[in-house]
């Protein structure tokens, strides 16, 4: 029986029992939303960077560099540039703001700031971007499962998604935060050890050198859909995703913050060129692959010692589950708390909060898991997420953080006309060229100048009216 198995039966055990173990210490939904507001640097780093090195950063990237190039850099350096701002800007003002007015999710954030209109907007919107980048992770770790053991895709979904929701389900953010520093530690150890030595088995760099002939393929900047133009669409979902805002919302402090988060930032920068160089090699090692995605789960079974594999493949699992379960994680709390307590029922008491939390996670475990059987492409999937992230969110976000003439009318307005663009620029691209405006940069354009407009008019209402 191969090796890779046993090891993945027994990590995936582990996940279970230490989430389960700490699912002990949650007392309510405080607890399970926002860890008591507890969590210091090191916790808040791993669990942020867990969050961030996830379906996208490891096998989405490899692929994007096997298929186009090293400018596959951008798409985990993206969130490196956006997590610089969180930490340093973002994320201290919104954790003191949501401190303050004990707010437990970003919808808590919205209807603080402009009504529970905008709320229910955005929570509608997302929930469908979230199934998304949900069913990427399912995607992916089936696609590890099936490098691994043959397992076919469908099998590894049901397993992926059932591993997962059982950790996440027992203790919400208070015991995924200890998971996720037990994965941190499993892929950054792993991916450290795959690089040099599947570089040596494919005969060195010279080997990977001549395997991409190519004279585009070592072009950082830009390259086949990836590249500087995938900036637009990453660095502000990485600065205003409430998966990540509502990590940040954990914190003790905003020292926690700055520091946690910023090693975060600095670990992804680096972490950026890891992918493409593995892309790189698999694509002088194997040649010609028909699906682009199974380019690490290949590399790790066939061009590097067992136990290396191995470690590798945990590490992938490590890093697609830690990741997925902060997609759980905002599906879980807007289920609960921006709908069900919000509209459905006020004066729910904190046991049926946490209880609906728990049913929450489950039901969008398994809608993620119906997805993934459908879609295709880890890289095509989560683009949709991230697109409709910052579309919708990073207006409001950020000029509820820093603006205050920005109100409900002119938020709707942003939200609504960003999406519509989005839309629009999606449906015509088949047949249009846009250069370098790519769908999420047309919407937050267009997002940023509709709240603009809708602004300047109220304004200037105000003072005819003010006026007479």
């Amino acid at each position: 029986m191969s090796l890779h198995l046993p090891v993945l039966l027994i990590y995936a055990a582990g996940l279970i029992g230490v989430g389960l173990w700490y699912a002990r210490r949650v007392r309510g939904a405080r607890d399970f939303f926002v860890a008591g507001r507890t969590l210091g640097p090191g916790l808040l780093f791993s669990t942020m960077l867990a969050a961030n090195i996830g379906a996208g950063s490891t096998v989405g990237a490899t692929s994007l560099g096997y298929s186009t190039g090293f400018s596959a850099w951008w798409w985990v350096g993206s969130a490196g540039l956006g997590s610089i701002v969180l930490a340093g800007w973002v994320g201290p003002s919104i954790r003191a703001v949501a401190a303050r007015h004990d707010l437990r999710t970003v919808g808590d954030f919205l209807e603080y700031r402009y009504g529970s209109g905008v709320r229910a907007l955005v929570a509608t919107l997302l929930w469908f971007g979230t199934l998304a980048i949900l069913a990427a992770q399912f995607i992916a770790l089936a696609w590890v499962l099936n490098a691994a053991i043959g397992l076919p895709k469908a099998i590894g979904c049901l397993i992926s998604g059932l591993v997962l929701t059982i950790y996440f389900s027992a203790g919400g953010i208070a015991s995924t935060a200890r998971v996720n520093l037990i994965q941190v530690i499993v892929l950054l150890f792993g991916f450290a050890l795959a690089l040099p030595l599947s570089v040596d088995s494919v005969g060195g760099w010279n080997t990977v050198v001549a395997g991409t002939a190519d004279g585009e393929y070592w072009n950082f900047w830009s390259g086949r859909n990836s590249g500087w133009i995938l900036v637009p669409m990453l660095v502000p979902a990485f600065i205003v995703s409430p998966g990540l805002l509502q990590k940040v919302y954990c914190a003790a402090d905003d020292r926690a913050v700055r520091i946690g988060v910023g090693a975060n930032a600095v670990a992804l920068l680096f972490f950026a060129f890891i992918p493409p160089l593995l892309g790189a090699v698999t694509l002088a090692a194997h040649p010609g692959l028909d699906n682009p995605d199974l380019a690490l789960p290949t590399l790790l079974m066939q061009s590097v010692p067992p136990v290396v594999g191995s470690l590798g493949l945990v590490a992938l699992f490590s890093a697609e589950l830690s990741s997925a379960d902060a997609i759980l994680f905002m599906l879980a709390t807007s289920l609960s708390q921006d709908l069900y307590r919000r509209h459905l029922a006020p004066h729910a008491d904190d046991a049926t909060l946490l209880r609906v939390a728990r049913w929450a996670a489950a039901v969008g475990g398994a809608l993620g898991v119906a997805l993934a059987l459908i879609a295709e492409s880890v890289v095509d999937t989560m683009t949709i997420f991230y697109t409709l992230l910052s579309v919708s969110l990073f207006v409001p976000i950020m000029a509820g953080l820093y603006l205050r003439w920005t109100d409900t009318p002119e938020i709707i307005t942003a939200i609504l006309a960003g999406v519509a663009a989005v839309l629009g620029t999606q449906l015509t691209m088949s047949t249009t060229s846009f250069g370098v405006l790519t769908p999420a940069m047309v919407g937050l354009l267009v997002s940023m100048t509709a709240a603009g407009v809708v602004g300047t008019i109220r304004t200037r209402m105000g003072q005819k009216r003010s006026e007479t």
